[in-house]
């Protein structure tokens, strides 16, 4: 079926550009998911973040947004929750194909390779749509090379919430080459805190009384293990808390370390 585009050329503000919207999916009631354009010159490193928006005014509204398509990919797809009075998700979950998003072309962030020094293993902690950026990062070949094996760990309240991730992972099992450069090194770990489910918890719960250890082989540990971070701040804090008490030390782009954790949140 043919869809008509909108083609009406959106409100401009000097250094953001427009990018038309080319598909949008509600995947909860409190979550959504969209690709756009991505311009040529638009260059990022998987894991980063870029602030986006929606025109309003004489000054855009922009909030800062994880990249989930992995760096080589021609679209960008951007993973959202839904907020009732949120200043901009209120109307970014309203968007269509055909609709324009604005974008500020200078993404920035830590949850990149560059603030990671080598390790074997690869963990990434995620809660919500805090999976996003790993979503970019589990589907670059750079991760592959770097680590031996990679975790991702997607914790959430409700089971629906997980199909994103899960979505994802056998997105990456089904496609030819994706699978032939996984080679079956990634694992999923998916859990929810309020409604039943095959496995439930926090992940600092499984980190303290051994079900991680037993889910991947191996506990969490500063010899082998870098770890990335992305969830709310007391999420963050929590999991901070747990690297550092096993001897890690944070990293940055500038000085990079065993742990890194990301600071910018959508409203």
């Amino acid at each position: 079926m043919n869809v008509e585009l909108n083609v009406e050329t959106p409100k401009t503000y000097r250094g953001v550009d427009a990018l038309r919207v080319l598909s949008v999916r509600h995947w909860t009631d409190y979550t959504f998911s969209f690709t756009c354009e991505r311009p040529a010159s638009f260059r990022f490193r998987s894991g980063e973040f870029a602030m986006i928006g929606l025109p309003n005014g004489d000054k855009p509204l922009l909030r800062a947004y994880s990249i989930a398509s992995p760096n080589w990919h021609e679209e960008l797809e951007f993973y959202s929750i839904k907020v009732a009075d949120g200043p901009l998700t209120s109307r970014l979950q309203n968007l269509a194909v055909g609709d324009h998003i604005l974008i500020r072309p200078k993404p920035v962030g830590t949850l990149v390779h560059d603030a990671l020094i080598a390790g074997k293993r690869l963990v990434l902690f995620s809660t919500g749509t805090g999976i996003a950026p790993f979503a970019s990062i589990i589907r670059d070949p750079e991760t592959y090379e770097k680590f031996e094996t990679v975790v991702l760990t997607h914790t959430c309240r409700e089971v629906a919430e997980l199909d994103y991730g899960k979505h994802l992972f056998a997105e990456i099992q089904q496609d030819e080459l994706l699978s032939e450069m996984v080679d079956g090194r990634l694992q999923l770990i998916s859990t929810t805190t309020r409604e039943n489910s095959e496995h439930m918890g926090r992940m600092t719960d499984w980190l303290r009384d051994g079900r991680f250890e037993a889910a991947t082989g191996a506990a969490l540990g500063a010899a082998d293990d870098r770890v990335m971070i992305c969830g709310s701040m007391a999420m963050l804090q929590d999991h901070k808390a747990i690297c550092e008490a096993r001897g890690m030390d944070e990293g940055s782009n500038s000085a990079p370390g065993a742990f890194v954790i990301e600071k910018a949140f959508v409203d």
